[in-house]
């Protein structure tokens, strides 16, 4: 399945999109799963930017993360839900896979918006799957999935 920017995503599903942007936004930092040479999970705690139609995520030097990246791109994000058991806006997550930027103007346009540790590593995203799972009327959970090519799907449970 190919991926997507978050551009196309928010064409797609402007709605979902929003929603899971302020989910990302309420917080500095979320989890990332990346897999480890042996194909185990590995989780760590990321910053994320969306800038210029795109999900970026910047890392430091050979960080565990960013070598789990360069060796196979697969990932898997968490937005942090926040203290305590409210999660306005419900749970969101993106998987998809992260492509290393060598190119020295777009690093360097990033540098100049977000100011990272020099030096680092940067990767594009392209998106494969996006979940938002919240509660409505305090009765049902929802989970909503977005995947690229595919309607919106809905699903509520009580």
């Amino acid at each position: 399945m190919a991926g997507k920017n978050w551009t196309a995503f928010a064409a797609a599903e402007p709605a979902l999109a929003a929603t899971v942007r302020a989910r990302f936004g309420a917080h500095t930092h979320h989890v990332l799963a990346t897999l480890r040479k042996d194909g185990s999970p590995r989780t760590s705690g990321l910053e994320v930017r969306f800038l210029d139609g795109e999900l970026w995520l910047a890392m430091m030097p050979n960080s565990l993360k960013a070598l789990d990246l360069c060796r196979d791109p697969r990932f898997a994000l968490q937005a942090n839900p926040g203290e305590g058991t409210g999660m306005g806006g419900g749970d969101a997550r993106i998987s998809g896979r992260a492509f290393e930027v060598d190119d020295p103007r777009a690093k360097a346009g990033y540098a100049k918006e977000v100011e990272p540790p020099q030096p680092f590593h940067l990767f594009r995203t392209e998106l494969t799957e996006v979940t938002r799972t919240y509660v409505e009327d305090d009765t049902y959970l929802v989970v909503q999935v977005w995947k690229p090519g595919e309607p919106l799907r809905t699903v509520k449970r009580t």
